[in-house]
């Protein structure tokens, strides 16, 4: 985007009005806060869903497959994110992205929320997987209009919208998760009314919060181009059309190839990031040698999302099967757990954010960050070996634990999110800043097509096992990079 164009969008939006902000601040805020609440209220039951009994409101899954199409549901909708990015890049512009988006969502809730089959609940990750893929990513970039580049609120307006999106993810598992315990269909409403507000939030305010933001589309596709694109989309629907047409009924596309396949495009894609960057004549040898600082970097980030993301999958069904959910004369819904994660971010950020301020020049390299952010990943697995050990597999174990669990890996989240975001910008090749950034969000869909092959290992008998092994890999990982983190430093030429 020009100069120019930015500059008149910063104009066109009123600068005061929300805690001293923008006033389209308070616009993207609850439309994120209501997108998220609806997300994650989705997320916090749509495991029970599948693999509950049909006499219980469920689907009667295999409960490894059910884990698996939980897994791969989250790959798919951080890979969707760089469609979603080229498309208002290319195509429509961010504001119109977020509002086809959010409709997308609502559609795939309201689907869940219908007495339906297994064809029903892929028929609504198709629509939530696409709707996130153009919402997500583009509702960031419009907070980042607002601003002028050398606006000294930038920052600060960034906190504010972090802060709706964790409060949507905290309050819905609690609610959604207790109406879930009358009907799942219901709690999927309820996710489909939260992605409705957030719509009509936006829709109501944008035109005088929003001003232009969002409105311009930063590189445009020519009318040669547009006619190649609509051309290789039309022969891809229809090649696509007519191998599943062949392969499902033959049965040779089953549910385990696409997810086999979903796993490799999972590592495929980011490899193939890499190499266009290294290999480009636009990158510097500078940019290079932050190349391969930045692999090191994104394989940890592979592995702390692999452990991070099995919250909402090996341990909700911990929460649900292995856990007392009787606790202090109350009956605990099992998706409330998933409300630990943002609420632990949300009471933490401001102190890992006074810290870093503190300590100044003195603080841990980006590397030592990642390695202590995996060390808490491998603890938060570990964690979960104590009650079984001390008290046998067969007993239900007491919530705190997995409580303790959830605040560990927390811990690593925040020594590894935002750092990476910020490493992600300053590493970047200058030709590549923006896909650098979708890889960054690729290391999440690497991470849950891992989970996907892996999560099938899970039962009561390997449960030790299971979490041992994770959690032990994590940790040498970490000792492994922290004594690497040197060479890396070195390799960042310059990048703390």
């Amino acid at each position: 985007m020009s100069d120019i164009n930015r500059q008149k969008i910063v104009d066109s939006v009123p600068q005061k009005g929300f805690f001293g902000h923008p006033k389209g601040l308070f616009t993207l805020f609850f439309t994120e806060f209501w997108e998220r609440f609806s997300y994650y209220g989705m997320r916090a039951i749509l495991i029970y869903y599948m693999y509950y009994e049909v006499s219980k409101g469920g689907l009667g899954l295999d409960q490894s497959t059910a884990l698996a199409i939980m897994s791969i549901y989250g790959s798919l909708v951080y890979m969707s994110g760089v469609i979603g990015g080229w498309l208002a890049d290319r195509v429509f512009g961010t504001s119109k992205a977020l509002f086809y988006g959010g409709i997308l969502i609502m559609i795939g809730h309201i689907v869940l929320s219908l007495p339906g089959n297994l064809t029903m609940l892929f028929v609504s990750m198709v629509f939530i997987v696409i709707g996130t893929g153009l919402l997500k990513p583009n509702v960031s970039s419009v907070v980042g209009d607002m601003y002028a580049p050398e606006d000294n609120r930038r920052d600060a307006g960034f906190s504010i919208f972090y802060m709706g999106i964790n409060l949507g993810a905290f309050l819905s598992p609690l609610l959604v998760g207790e109406v879930a315990k009358t009907s799942f269909h219901l709690g999927f409403a309820i996710a489909a009314v939260g992605m409705l507000l957030g719509l009509i939030v936006f829709v109501l305010t944008k035109k005088k919060n929003l001003g232009l933001a969002g409105t311009f589309v930063p590189n445009p596709l020519s009318p040669a181009e547009k006619k190649k694109v609509s051309l290789i989309v039309g022969i891809s629907v229809v090649v696509l059309a007519v191998i599943l047409g062949t392969t499902i009924p033959a049965g040779i596309f089953t549910l385990d190839v696409f997810i086999t396949l979903v796993g490799i495009f999972g590592i495929t894609i980011p490899t193939i990031y890499f190499i266009v960057m290294y290999r480009s004549p636009k990158t510097t040898a500078t940019e290079r040698s932050r190349i391969i600082a930045y692999i090191p970097l994104f394989i940890a980030s592979v592995m702390f999302w692999a452990i991070q993301e099995q919250g909402s999958t090996i341990l909700a069904v911990y929460a649900d099967k292995r856990t007392d959910l009787e606790f202090a004369g109350i009956t605990i819904s099992p998706a409330w757990f998933q409300s630990l994660n943002p609420l632990f971010i949300i009471a933490l950020a401001p102190l890992f954010a006074w810290i870093w301020v503190k300590l100044g020049d003195r603080q841990p390299t980006v590397p030592k960050k990642f390695a202590l952010s995996l060390l808490f990943a491998g603890l938060s697995f570990l964690v979960i070996l104590l009650p079984a050990y001390f008290g046998g597999e067969d007993s239900l174990v007491n919530p705190l634990w997995l409580v303790l669990s959830y605040f560990i890996v927390v811990i690593g989240e925040l020594l590894l999110s935002p750092v990476g975001l910020s490493a992600t910008t300053k590493l970047a090749p200058a030709a590549f800043s923006a896909q650098t950034m979708s890889l960054w969000f690729l290391s999440s869909a690497a991470a849950q097509a891992i989970n996907a092959q892996i999560v099938k290992f899970y039962s009561a008998e390997t449960e030790m096992m299971y979490f041992g092994t994770i959690g032990g890999v994590a940790i040498l990982l970490s000792l492994f990079l922290f004594v690497i983190s040197p060479k890396i430093q070195e390799f960042m030429k310059g990048i703390r």
